[in-house]
């Protein structure tokens, strides 16, 4: 089983500090794991950290996996380039290999990556052509399309409408149970998160507030400081929890 840990990790841009000693213990592979925090949090930042892109104090430590096993896809993803989503996903698959001949399992694992994010009937359409959900699901097909074990995605579903978030989500919760890979995201919305992710990282002004379980991290306490927002979860009809928003905290 692979697994992610932080140990005091910090970032800055010129002199400005981003992250600051930002710590968490072993976020577990097999199951969802979510970064939430409001916009300039750190979450980006974060990720370009994990991912070796940014250098600084601190650790992150890799149990299972190596750096090479990384995949990362940002929040904008340019997709330009006069290809097929087909060819963009082969392009994706051998990029860093030194070669570009194609074994049958090579061709195995892009028609299996389009199969799991339903994508195989614009396997022959070109990216510009594509809706920006479209775009969007193919960039994560070409995130996962090596089967890496250490996955980074900053707002996957913000472009899909809502049968593909559903799609997309389940289709991530299943890579990871079958890889036993790590796979972070960073969610806006906290129904999805609760829905679908076992683990939670929250992030706030580049300072870790609290690390795991879902429902143990997200309390009303933590929202109003995360959000600055009162908020309630409670169960649906079914069970589920479903998080409800009062208002603006008076604090």
């Amino acid at each position: 089983m692979v697994t992610l840990a932080l140990d005091r990790v910090s970032a800055r841009y010129g002199r400005r500090d981003i992250l600051s000693d930002a710590s968490c213990p072993p976020i577990p592979g097999g199951v969802l794991t979510a970064l939430v925090g409001a916009n300039a949090a750190g979450k980006s930042t974060l990720f370009r950290r994990i991912a070796g892109q940014l250098g600084g104090r601190g650790s992150v430590h890799l149990s299972g996996a190596t750096l090479d096993e990384l995949r990362y896809m940002p929040q904008d993803t340019a997709m330009n380039a006069a290809l097929t989503v087909y060819e963009s996903i082969i392009l994706a698959l051998k990029q860093g290999e030194g070669g570009w001949r194609l074994a049958a399992q090579d061709l195995a694992a892009v028609d299996a990556v389009l199969a799991r994010f339903d994508l195989s009937a614009l396997a022959q359409r070109q990216l510009p052509e594509l809706s920006g959900g479209q775009r969007q699901a193919v960039s994560i097909a070409q995130t996962l399309v090596t089967g890496p074990r250490v996955v980074l995605m900053d707002e996957p579903t913000s472009a899909l409408d809502l049968y593909r978030q559903y799609e997309v989500l389940e289709a991530l919760r299943a890579y990871a149970a079958e890889t036993g890979a790590v796979i972070l995201l960073a969610l806006h919305d906290l129904n999805q998160v609760m829905r679908n992710c076992a683990t939670t990282l929250a992030l706030s002004s580049g300072h870790v507030l609290a690390c795991g379980p879902t429902l143990e991290v997200l309390t009303p306490d933590l929202i109003r400081n995360l959000y600055g927002i009162e908020a309630r979860v409670e169960r649906c009809s079914r069970g589920e929890p479903v998080l409800i928003v009062d208002g603006p905290s008076a604090a």
